[in-house]
């Protein structure tokens, strides 16, 4: 995906780079073009390693409020990540985090979304369920301050509860909404009175976890062999971002790829594994909340990044569904 947050080098310049926050070089393979936000190649270290190499925005790119410093974000992820005990959560190495790239081990598999076409119903079942539990267990991360909102450094979008950084961070949106003059449909107004009549199903969200917010497909690596052997998810990736909010935010971007409800393969797998998905009248209107957030961030991240008409106005359709069902729900 073309966007004007990503930033172009040479295989030279990625190269210095490199070298001097890691102090080793690369051969440069080949650029992964399925991101929207960073670029990312494949290179091969010079000690021999297979790695990735995610680069930052350039400096001087515009991106939205909530954008500034997550690279960092998805860096303290990994981190996290690595120090979960039992089968935790799948993800690649973090080699080298510096202030203009991360450097990720190889995973192994495909991406979901790309291999989907070849997935049995019986397996599909199975990977969601796994899915489920691997949610779970990303859920029992906890913030050390305690905080809710997103984790980059110096963030203001952050609060000792969850509505105060709810409704700081759809003001934030606002803002980059008539920053970039984006067509969202209804006015701003509009949006903080949807987000105050939640403020009830808002104050039951107690205790920060860690939530990813970015689980489509694309974002999930599955290993898929051939004969009648188990699927299994190899690993989860593009964490930059994530933040401390309801775990139930997380089954905005989970519906892209399937089944979110009570009854589904993924809500046994996260309950198996000792998640917890009460799905009343408060969480149901909270998750109405976090897809209009969700829609609004779709419409409002088209102007600094470039996108086209065709995309826009699909970004803008879920927005203005969103409004709907949120309206409706009230």
């Amino acid at each position: 995906m073309q966007s004007r947050t990503k930033r172009s080098m040479s295989p030279d310049e990625l190269g210095a780079l490199l070298h001097a926050s890691m102090g080793t070089g690369c051969r440069v393979e080949g650029e992964l073009t399925d991101g929207w936000f960073n670029t990312a190649y494949r290179v091969r270290l010079d000690d021999g390693r297979p790695a990735i190499v995610k680069l930052a925005p350039p400096a001087d790119a515009a991106v939205l409020r909530y954008e500034q410093g997550i690279m960092a974000t998805e860096a303290m992820v990994y981190h996290r990540i690595a120090g979960l005990p039992g089968p935790g959560v799948p993800a690649p190495a973090l080699l080298h985090a510096g202030e203009e790239l991360l450097v990720l081990s190889v995973l192994g598999g495909t991406p979901w979304d790309k291999a989907a076409g070849r997935l049995s119903p019986d397996r599909a079942s199975a990977l969601r369920r796994e899915l489920g539990g691997i949610t779970a267990r990303l859920h029992t991360l906890a913030p050390d301050d305690g905080r809710f909102g997103y984790p980059a450094k110096e963030s203001s979008l952050s609060a000792a509860d969850w509505r105060t950084a709810f409704g700081a961070m759809v003001e934030a949106l606002l803002e980059d909404a008539a920053r970039w003059g984006s067509p969202i449909g209804v006015t701003p107004g509009a949006v903080r009175e949807l987000v105050a009549d939640g403020a009830y199903a808002l104050d039951e969200v107690t205790e920060p976890r860690l939530v990813h917010f970015d689980l489509w497909p694309g974002n999930i690596f599955i290993d898929l062999p051939g004969g009648a052997g188990p699927a299994r998810i190899t690993g989860i990736i593009d964490h930059e971002r994530a933040l401390w909010a309801d775990p139930a935010a997380e089954l905005v971007s989970l519906a892209f790829g399937g089944d979110t409800g009570p009854a589904g393969d993924f809500a046994a797998g996260y309950t198996e594994a000792g998640g917890s998905l009460d799905f009343t009248d408060a969480l149901r209107h909270r998750l109405a909340l976090y897809r209009l957030y969700f829609g609004l961030l779709l419409v409002v991240e088209c102007g600094p990044r470039g996108y086209g008409a065709e995309h826009l106005a699909m970004c803008r359709r879920t927005l203005a569904e969103s409004i709907t069902a949120l309206r409706s729900s009230g």
